[in-house]
């Protein structure tokens, strides 16, 4: 393989956790989407099920813990600016506990954000077409 071309696609995982008419969202710290909005994740780490790496990467991020739920959906990502390539696997989360995030890991910041809002954001390529397609937020614009 070239250093221009990317690398191979690496499992990943995001968490969808929706509570009280909020998306909980965070800010890529560094890597692929850097500096832009994502639902809290990251890469499966070996020997790790999807749920695991749900809730590690959910508590990593932004401080919370939560019960991974079923599979909202799967999408890419390729940056050849990296260069990356993520098939991220997205799941709804519960917590055990609604409070404030605190941003940790990779991630600059933390929040919770109205639905009606998201789309306003500068968010990671697709996400917001994602949430649309998954019914997680009713608008894209």
């Amino acid at each position: 393989m070239s250093e221009s071309s990317p690398a191979r696609p690496e499992v990943c995982v995001g968490a969808v956790v929706v509570d009280d008419g909020q998306l909980l969202l965070i800010r890529r710290g560094r890597g692929m989407a850097a500096g832009e909005w994502s639902v809290p994740g990251g890469r499966v780490e070996a020997g790790e099920t999807l749920a695991e790496a749900v809730v590690r990467e959910l508590a990593e991020e932004t401080g919370l813990e939560g019960v991974c739920g079923e599979l909202v959906g799967w999408t890419e990502l390729v940056d050849a600016a990296v260069p990356g390539h993520a098939v991220i696997l997205d799941f709804h989360v519960d917590l055990l506990e609604r409070r404030e995030p605190t941003a940790g890991d990779d991630a600059t910041e933390a929040r919770w954000v109205d639905r009606g809002d998201v789309a306003a954001r500068p968010l990671a390529p697709g996400l917001a077409e994602f949430l649309h397609d998954h019914g997680v937020i009713a608008t894209i614009t």
